[in-house]
Order: C-alpha cells, then structure tokens, then sequence
C-alpha cells in the first residue's frame, strides 16, 4: 500500500453466534476457539479440529512514537476490549515496531485519571501488551501480534534496515514468541507489515526475496513456540504486474513459504479503497463487478484452490464516496457471508478500530467512545463468534424435545471516571433450547442515565432501563453467549440486579 498517503496519526494527543455447518461434528461438544490453531487447506482449524474464522480489528499504536496502542488517553483499555467483544469482533491485530524492545521504552499518553488504566501504572511498553493480550483473552478474544514497523519512525520496503538489520527483527521475534509461550490467546505473529519494492517473490535473491526472509522468520518463530500460526503478507509487484502493498501473493502458488512446522502458514492481503489511493480497477466501466476477478489475481486463487487460508489483515476506508462503499460491499461479499460458508471463509482483521487513521478512519468516531454503526454494519455478515473467555460459556449446540428457552444476564463496569462509566452486559443461554431473541431488564438504585448503547436498543424511564437483542445477536446457542455494551453518567453507581427474559 502506498504509504505516502496513510495513516496521518494523533500521536499527541454481533457477535454472529452462528453454528458452524459441515464437518467435526464429532468436536461440537468442546469449546470453539480453544488452544492453538493450525491449518488445514484454506481452513484453520482450533485445538479440537473444529474450523474458526478470524473476524477482527486493528487497534494500532505500538508502533508509533506513543508505544502503546491509542486512545489509551480518552478511556480505559478495558473498556475498549469489551467494546470490541460487543460489537462482535472476536480478534485483535496489535502492530508493534522493534522500538518496544528497547530497554527503557516506555507508552506516553496514557490518561490514569478517574482510576483509567490504573493497572498500567508504571509499567514499559511490552509489560502493558502483556496486560492487553491477558484481558483480551478473559474477554475470550484472540491476539494476532504485528511487526509493523522495525522502528517508529515508519514503515519500511523490506524486512530490515541500515538500523535494524535482520538479526535483530529475527532476535525480536524469538523473544515475542517465547513470551507468549503457553498464552494461547496469541495465535500467531503476522511477520512483517506489507513489504513492497524493491521486495520480490520468489526471485531468489536473499537481500530482497520476501518469500525466502518469511521462511527464515518462520522457522525462527516456531523453533520457540511451534504452536504459532505464521503470518506472511504479500508483496507490491510479481512479474511486473503491481498492487497494494503487502496485497499480491500471486508468487505464492508457485513459490510457497515451507516451514520446518507443518500446517502453520496463513498467507495475507492488504487491500483498500480510493481514500487510500486510486488503482487501475476502480475506474474499470465494470466496476465493482470486475473486483471478484481482482481479488482472485492477487490473492483469493490461494483459498479457492485449497492451497492456505487467506487472512485479509487490513482493509478500510472513510466510506465517504460512492466508489468506496460498492467497494466495501463487494469485498464484503467476496469474502463469504458466516451464515451461508461458516468458518469455510476468509478470515479478515478491519482497519481500524481507531478513528485517528487518516485515510480510512476507523470504527470509532473522533470521541473514541460512539460507533460509525453505518461502516461497522458493512461488516455484520462476515463477523463470527467468539471465543470462550473466563466466566462466559461457550458457542455449544441445543435444542431437543422438551427444550426450554431461558437467559441470565452478567453486569460489570468495565471504567468509571466519577463523571461517567463503561458497562458490559453478557448475555447468556441458561436453557435447553436455542434462544431467538432476549430481554435484559434492571433498575439504578441512583440517578444514573444511559448515554449511549451499543449492539442492542435501550428505553429508559427514571431509573428503570429496558436493553432487547439488536437484530444480529438475538439467536444464541444453548449455553452460548452475547454482550452489549453501554456509556453512562455520572459514576459510582452499585452494580444493579438484572433481569434477563427469553422471549
């Protein structure tokens, strides 16, 4: 992708919980997601051998100058995880540069204000990634790390610099992989963010061969933690025929990245709209139906052909033109809705959750609190489900003779400033039967008021609130479970008494 006009930074400043259809019937019973993954042709496939799909986010800011992921100084880190999980996003892409490695490295603009972030006091840049991966996990999320970038100063061609030779980006991966070592919330390391010119494919040449230098950080990965998946990107151009950044694997066919692990290779493809740049196919008198024949160039051949999966991890836009919303609804499409292929689909990672990208923007909106509900609802048929997290249940099967619909509802403030607060809500199947639809009910013991709600409909009468399923999240499997999320004012309300009715 073309850098020049990427991601001007503020640096200073649902869940589809649908079934899976086809194979591994034999595994329903065991928890969708759990321990490390593995591939199989184009699927990954969970600890059980059960397929899951990938439908997640980009929070960058790791690796910028702040060392830390944005917006960090707006809200509490936990509270935006638990955003992510309500709306449905069950996978984070965390970039990082070689910067957070560096002894003494330590995140700036983190606002611990109100009691924010209070846990991440004092700690360097690495130790509060470490308490990101560990509540996303809780959240029942996973962890895709990103070596975006081998310094903060910005993105580079290849693989290494004059500054940071490849022994060092070698070095830096071993270490990553042998700190998450045993945390299966970290699935795998995507190895170098979107190599383009003067990288090649398969050219042989080993100061710019990328499908070479992925087969050596690869193996390094693996020979600390051989559980990991092993993410490599694209290129720029393949036989003269150029694209986005990190978005042609067209040489992976004929050149594909060998691994001394087996079943670890997930290739993946950057693409993007006109607010990025313009390329050749969005003037195309055909276009959008001329993309699907774009997307199978570059890369989609991989996954029709059961070669490997295909991770789209990043694709984004402001959507503020014509062009770009048949675009993202094309690719959308292409990308397989979860209701008709399940996990036999593409996986893909959002860009981005932030809303300080400049020429995508993300799907928080500038107040790093309200969601851009028109660009995330683009996404709705290709979310996925979660994971187990702690204290949630698990996406199992149901129904039966006899079968009852019941729910209960779990409560907790995820951030209170004094002023205001971030809730969670969980909803879960408690019955015998699949629920169609639910209803959570409470009353404040305050004077609390709800200020926004995300991925589900409140009403509110004095202190008395009323939350029912937003239309994407009202089926939930026996002993599965949803969440909403909701911003309120003031603070330091008790946790009140819920009510949950399947209905």
């Amino acid at each position: 992708m073309f850098r020049s006009l990427r991601r001007t930074l503020c640096a200073a400043a649902a869940a589809l919980l649908l079934p899976l259809a086809g194979a591994h019937q034999a595994h329903a019973a065991a928890a969708l997601g759990a321990g490390y993954w593995h591939t199989s042709g184009r699927q990954i496939l969970d600890a059980a051998g059960q397929p899951v799909r990938i439908a997640g986010i980009n929070w960058f800011g790791f690796e910028t100058g702040n060392h830390v992921v944005h917006g960090l100084w707006s809200r509490d880190y936990k509270s935006m995880i638990d955003q992510m999980r309500s709306l449905g996003y069950n996978t984070i892409r965390l970039p990082y540069s070689d910067d957070v490695f560096k002894a003494g490295t330590m995140p700036e603009s983190i606002d611990f204000s109100g009691g924010k972030n209070a846990d991440l006091q004092g700690l360097n840049s690495l130790q509060v990634m470490d308490r990101i991966v560990s509540y996303a996990g809780q959240d029942g999320l996973k962890v895709i790390l990103d070596r975006h970038r081998p310094d903060s100063g910005g993105q580079s061609a290849l693989w290494y610099t004059a500054s940071v030779p490849e022994s060092t980006w070698i070095a830096d991966l071993k270490a990553l992989a042998a700190r998450y070592k045993g945390q299966d919330t970290v699935i795998g390391i995507d190895l170098h963010n979107e190599p383009h010119d003067p990288a090649c494919w398969g050219c042989g040449d080993q100061a710019t061969d990328w499908r070479l230098a992925a087969e050596r950080g690869g193996d390094a990965v693996l020979s600390v933690n051989p559980d990991l998946l092993v993410f490599v990107e694209g290129v720029q151009t393949y036989n003269g025929v150029s694209g986005w950044w990190g978005g042609n694997l067209m040489g992976a066919g004929q050149y594909p990245v060998r691994l001394d692990v087996p079943n670890r290779v997930v290739y993946s493809a950057h693409d993007y709209a006109t607010s990025v740049a313009q390329q050749s196919w969005f003037a195309d008198p055909s276009f959008p139906a001329n993309m699907p024949g774009i997307w199978d160039k570059y890369w989609g051949y991989l996954f029709k052909q059961n070669i490997a999966p295909v991770w789209v991890g990043e694709f984004g836009t402001t959507l503020q033109s014509a062009v770009d919303q048949k675009w993202l609804a094309a690719l959308v499409d292409y990308l397989r809705p979860t209701s008709t292929h399940g996990a036999d689909a593409f996986q893909w990672t959002f860009w981005s959750w932030n809303p300080n990208s400049g020429d995508t923007g993300g799907v928080l909106k500038d107040d790093w609190t309200t969601v851009d509900t028109a660009k995330d609802g683009y996404l709705a048929s290709v979310k996925a489900p979660l994971f187990p997290g702690s204290g949630s249940g698990g996406d199992g099967g149901g129904g039966g003779g006899g079968a009852s619909a019941a729910c209960g509802a779990a409560y907790t403030v995820s951030s209170d400033w004094g002023s205001g607060f971030n809730a969670q809500v969980t909803v879960t199947n408690t019955g015998t039967a699949a629920l169609k639809s639910w209803k959570v009910t409470w009353t404040w013991s305050g004077s609390q008021q709800i200020t926004s709600m995300w991925n589900a409909a409140y009403t509110q009468s004095g202190t008395g609130v009323t939350a029912v399923n937003a239309a994407h999240n009202g089926s939930v499997p026996v002993a599965g479970s949803t969440s909403f999320g909701f911003g309120g004012a003031p603070g330091g309300g008790t946790v009140p008494k819920l009510t949950c009715t399947a209905t």
